[in-house]
This record gives C-alpha cells, sequence and structure tokens, in this order.
C-alpha cells in the first residue's frame, strides 16, 4: 500500500513537471492552473490503473498450480467508474498440488483454497469438498475419524456450475 502511495505521487509530480517543461517550451502561454489539474488527474489515473491491475498481477504471480475459482466484483459510489466497469477486489484460488483423496471415501477431495483481497494478506484454509453430493466444508473444526473420515464437519451446498467445483471435481458430479 505505501508503495503504492508513492508511485501516486510519482505521477502526480512527473505530470507537473512534464506541464512546467512543456509551458517553457510554449514560453508560458498555458494558463497557470494546468499545473496542478494535469498532476491531479495523473494521480487519478495512476490510483486507477493499480485498482484494474491488481487481480492481473496477483494472478499472474500465483504459485504453480494455483487455479483462480472465483473473482469478486465491486462498485462503489465514490468511484463513479465502476458502475460502467467494475473492478475485482477479492478472490479465491484452487491449489490443485494440495488436492489429496483417501479411497474409502470416493469422491471426496481435501484441498487448499487460497483468498486473496486487496488490502488483506492471503488466508489459505483447508477444505473438503465432497463431489457426489455437491457441497463443502471449511476442515478448520473438523475431526478425524477412526475410518479415516471427517466428523464435526459444517457442510455447506456447492453449486455444480461453481469455480472450485468445477477445478476439484472436474466439473461432473
Amino acid at each position: 500500500m505505501f508503495l503504492e502511495l508513492i508511485a501516486t505521487f510519482v505521477a502526480g509530480i512527473a505530470a507537473a513537471g512534464g506541464i512546467m517543461l512543456l509551458n517553457k517550451v510554449v514560453r508560458g502561454r498555458l494558463p497557470r492552473w494546468l499545473t496542478p489539474v494535469v498532476a491531479g488527474l495523473a494521480m487519478l489515473a495512476a490510483t486507477i490503473s493499480s485498482e484494474y491491475g491488481w487481480f492481473d498481477r496477483t494472478a499472474n504471480n500465483m504459485p504453480d498450480g494455483f487455479e483462480v475459482a472465483k473473482k469478486v466484483e465491486d462498485r462503489a459510489f465514490y468511484r463513479p467508474w465502476t458502475y460502467a466497469f467494475p473492478y475485482v477486489s477479492r478472490f479465491m484460488a484452487v491449489d490443485t498440488l494440495s488436492i489429496r483423496t483417501n479411497d474409502a471415501f470416493e469422491g471426496q477431495h481435501m484441498v487448499e483454497v487460497a483468498f486473496f483481497g486487496r488490502w488483506a494478506p492471503v488466508q489459505l484454509v483447508p477444505m473438503l469438498i465432497d463431489c457426489p453430493a455437491a457441497q463443502q466444508a471449511e476442515l478448520g473444526g473438523a475431526e478425524f475419524g477412526a475410518d479415516g473420515g471427517i466428523e464435526n464437519a459444517n457442510w455447506a451446498p456447492l453449486a455444480t456450475d461453481d469455480g472450485l467445483y468445477k477445478i476439484v471435481c472436474g466439473g461432473t458430479a
């Protein structure tokens, strides 16, 4: 966040410097108000570019084996352009290299799911996906039984068209 703030200030200073240089070239014919206006517009453009580029930068720099399962797009009244062009503020990715199965429980897969947020640290959550039943459970409070099955899991429905289901289960029920 701090580096983005510095980059925004640098964009404003560079734009102001460019206008001041252009004003020298045209021998002072530009209006005085143009320098701060262009600096402010450059800072706004740098901020917007950073917001819209965050998802692509983050998704392209994920470790091998991670696949994006879901994106959340946001709109905000104080960013009126987001109503026409929403931006991705957070997303969920599946670590496909972490998928584990138990032969005794066919169709159930344990997997690490990473939750990425624009200004939040990455959260890794172990999850259990039951493909035939199309349901999911976080493994935080669950326990393993003597047969290797998961006990005390809080199951939630999982749509078969959900990205998590498609990645872990291969898109089939």
